[in-house]
């Protein structure tokens, strides 16, 4: 039997590094994947297990729809046109706490829906030209923009990697905010203070730059800025303080009826077309996303079907904790790179049942797998953030040269992920519940 799974593995392994290779999907290749993987396994065209597969993160999905659809509402009503230009009117001169500014601007939207590249799509091109007129090099810029968009997928309340972990590992997802938080601060100081060092030789006016900017609609005001977010975070404590109180909404509902709230902030611009065209922009932005969810749950269901994703889960187990710690900042990219957000599911999973047999604290060791695998979002096959950022900001070198400009946060992201994985118990008070 360990034989047979074995010869499965490899001819898994070698089918989506063909698929890969030959088309260039991270998503199509897994479910080509897994397709193979079950007829090798003897299950036939495995028609019943690959629906089932598709609708395991239906949940997570719907979160990411719903989010998606709610920031790009809320964008639409000009609000973050006139967060942008208030920033810059206030702050301009300011050169420290304006890059603090931007980079909150920057967690935002990839906080709410759990992915970085929604916070590239919906502010990106705004803080891009902010910077850029500050005099600020596109290399600097680029690596501000990427390290950013990657702290908005980490940050709560949405860590798609924490989530799929805890789903896997049947532990709650509870306690994540404060442990990611920290070195999510940390993070961003040392990529604000490496962005803001550098020269600005050519830097523009205040006045030019607010002559560039996109002006808000007539009648934004804060009231109408601030009311969207207002209701996400009341509608999120009346579920954790008076969860027996009120009836469970869950997070897309709740994404739902703050987009409505963000809509009528601009009631007067709203009609059918204008909803419609909403939607089809937020399906472009979120498909990507939505195909690489469903695809993951096809591809481990048939792991599962198959026994190799206990080979792997066995294999993980049975070695050292070094070699684990050795590796962890090489695989864990790659495997992001390579299988999206399946890494969390087939890399990550394993590594908390190992940390858990053996009394170490599982939430830490998740949230610090969490800063791991984004990592991987600018490296191939898939490269999704790093090829949004490279086009956004307009770096016009060659990609591996993109790489080495954010070499360094990317480094010290990595470092401390590393470090927590290292030293989960030391931390466990930073878990909150």
């Amino acid at each position: 039997m360990y034989l047979q799974t074995t010869i499965i593995a490899i001819i898994m392994v070698a089918t989506f590094a063909l698929a890969s290779w030959k088309l260039k999907s991270p998503e199509i290749s897994m479910v080509i994947t897994a397709i193979v993987g079950a007829l090798v396994g003897g299950f036939g065209f495995p028609s019943r297990l690959l629906v089932e597969g598709m609708f395991t993160y239906f949940d997570v999905g719907m979160i990411f729809l719903t989010a998606s659809i709610f920031i790009n509402i809320y964008s639409e009503t000009g609000a973050m046109n006139a967060l942008v230009r208030w920033i810059v009117k206030q702050f301009y001169d300011r050169k420290w706490l304006m890059l603090v500014l931007l980079g909150i601007l920057m967690i935002i939207p990839g906080a709410l829906t759990g992915a970085g590249s929604v916070s590239i799509f919906v502010v990106g091109g705004l803080v891009a030209s902010v910077m850029s007129y500050m005099g600020f090099s596109k290399r600097r810029v680029a690596a501000f923009i990427y390290l950013f968009a990657m702290l908005a997928a980490v940050s709560p309340p949405i860590n798609l990697w924490a989530m799929l972990m805890a789903a896997q590992a049947n532990m709650p997802y509870v306690g994540f905010n404060v442990v990611l938080l920290v070195p999510i601060v940390i993070i961003a100081l040392f990529t604000i203070v490496y962005t803001g060092t550098s020269k600005t030789p050519e830097r523009k006016s205040k006045e030019h730059i607010l002559s560039e900017l996109p002006l808000p609609p007539e009648g934004m005001n804060w009231f109408k800025i601030i009311t969207p977010f207002a209701v996400l975070l009341v509608l999120i404590l009346l579920s954790k303080f008076a969860a027996f109180s009120i009836p469970v909404l869950g997070l897309p509902l709740t994404f739902v009826i703050c987009a409505f709230a963000s809509a009528m902030m601009d009631r007067k611009r709203w009609d059918v077309r204008k909803w419609f065209d909403v939607m089809v922009k937020t399906m472009d932005q979120v498909f990507p996303l939505l195909a690489t969810v469903i695809s993951v749950g096809a591809l481990v269901n048939i792991m599962t079907a198959t026994g190799v994703r206990g080979l792997l889960a066995i294999t993980f187990i049975t070695l050292p904790m070094v070699f684990i710690y050795i590796t962890a900042l090489l695989f864990a990219p790659f495997a992001q790179g390579a299988l999206s957000y399946g890494s969390a599911i087939i890399l990550g999973t394993p590594i908390i049942f190992l940390f858990n047999s053996v009394g170490l604290n599982v939430t830490v060791t998740a949230a610090a797998l969490s800063l791991l695998f984004p990592l991987g979002d600018c490296l191939p096959p898939s490269r999704i953030v790093g090829r949004l950022t490279v086009e956004t900001v307009g770096y016009e070198g060659s990609y591996m040269s993109f790489l080495k400009a954010i070499a360094i946060p990317w480094l010290f992201m990595g470092a401390i992920g590393l470090l927590m994985l290292i030293f989960p118990n030391q931390l466990d008070f930073l878990v909150v519940y």
